[in-house]
């Protein structure tokens, strides 16, 4: 039976979304979910392990990231909002006998931006800080008086800002792409003396609300969905847990946020250009063949509509590119994957074969597409036991110097 006094977790996560839908227009319905599950998750993180970074990023100002953070501000605990701050002043923050703050940093592209250079103190803060072991050993003292001490770090981090962030808290984040409102998105004008009352209301009511589940989100192991494991997982956990605290639709509605948030962070991850190329080379070049020559495989690339590979730092891919993104990798071996000679009737082009790639299409590549099976394309050449691909291969414009100068092949 329900206490006469129990909150109602659901009801009132429902009105933590209202509140910041009033303000801001999100991407996507996910990011209305995660953001509102994120300022639950800062009223019980003692509970947990690891605590997520969210990150309000956009390519324009103007996108409303500010915004949000402020509506964030309202409704977290202990916040404390900075443009501006040296690690050594974070760390002294959160190990302060106040209790955890909530640290939101505006403008977090003028510390990790390309023009800002990389701040790598601030950076092992909001890395270390991550996970609940985090900390940082530091000397303090006067002069030759000077003793060790370990800082602790372990604290929520919302984050807006231009453009990207590094790839090591990227990774760390749930990350809400925001944009700028078209002419029908309407939201509410902000008003600090007016709105900053009713936030902190909604924010009292979520502290009273995560005393009552304490102990059940401390000891609670969400079940994950379905391919979501190691980073993204440890990143969502925190967040599912407390869904399934508040109940009602939550869960799904968390476990749905989880899978298009994660996916969508992989479609704009510049980080993962190899893996994009090992996906490509699998399911768009090899189809199936055992070995492919360099050049139609370059040739094969350059053809993708709305693919990066003709303008790789103002350059299409040439066969040094390639050989350089494909060395990071390992064959079945264990030893780094490199072109081979491949035997045709007419030469001995340098190629890749399948059998080096395995591995890593295995380890990197997200699953195979269901209908990659009947979608073997004529249009891509191939080569199998030794025939030629070279003369099958339509020349293209963007061809490089190092594949047209591949030795040609004849049947």
């Amino acid at each position: 039976m329900t206490a006469p006094h129990a909150i109602d977790g659901a009801a009132l996560l429902d009105e933590v979304e209202a509140f910041h839908r009033r303000f801001n227009v999100f991407p996507t319905e996910a990011a209305y979910v995660a953001v509102a599950l994120w300022d639950a998750h800062a009223h019980l993180i003692d509970c947990f392990e690891t605590t997520p970074r969210i990150a309000f990023l956009s390519p324009e100002p103007g996108s409303g990231k500010s915004r949000a953070l402020e509506i964030v501000e309202l409704l977290t605990p202990r916040p404390v909002a900075t443009v501006s701050a040296s690690a050594n002043a974070l760390y002294r923050l959160v190990d302060s006998a106040e209790g955890l703050p909530t640290v939101l940093f505006d403008e977090v592209d003028t510390i990790f931006g390309p023009k800002a250079g990389a701040d790598e103190a601030l950076r092992g803060f909001l890395n270390a800080g991550y996970r609940r072991i985090g900390g940082a050993l530091r000397c303090v003292g006067e002069g030759s008086n000077q003793n060790a001490q370990v800082f602790n770090s372990y604290c929520a981090v919302a984050m807006a800002g231009l453009g990207s962030l590094p790839d090591t808290v990227l990774t760390r984040s749930v990350i809400v792409r925001m944009r700028k409102r078209a002419p029908n998105e309407k939201v509410e004008p902000y008003r600090q003396r007016i709105h900053e009352k009713q936030g902190h209301a909604l924010r009292d009511r979520l502290a009273k609300w995560a005393d009552t589940v304490r102990d059940q989100v401390a000891q609670a192991w969400p079940a994950m969905p379905d391919g979501v494991s190691d980073r993204p997982a440890d990143v969502w956990e925190p967040l599912l847990a407390v869904a399934d605290a508040i109940g009602g639709d939550w869960p799904g509605r968390a476990r749905a946020a989880c899978l298009e948030l994660i996916s969508a962070a992989h479609d704009n991850d510049e980080a993962s250009l190899g893996v994009r190329l090992l996906t490509d080379l699998r399911d768009k070049v090899f189809c199936g063949a055992d070995r492919m020559p360099t050049a139609a495989i370059i040739e094969c690339l350059l053809r993708m509509d709305d693919a990066p590979w003709g303008d790789l730092d103002d350059k299409p891919v040439n066969s040094r590119t390639l050989a350089r993104l494909l060395g990071q990798y390992v064959t079945p071996a264990n030893k780094p994957i490199k072109p081979r000679g491949i035997r045709t009737p007419s030469g001995f082009p340098k190629g890749y074969y399948a059998e080096d790639l395995t591995d890593a299409w295995t380890r990197y590549c997200p699953p195979r597409p269901e209908e990659s099976a009947t979608s073997a394309t004529s249009a891509t050449p191939q080569v199998n036991r030794g025939e030629s691909v070279a003369d099958t291969a339509t020349p293209i414009r963007h061809m490089s110097a190092e594949a047209a100068t591949q030795p040609t092949l004849a049947h």
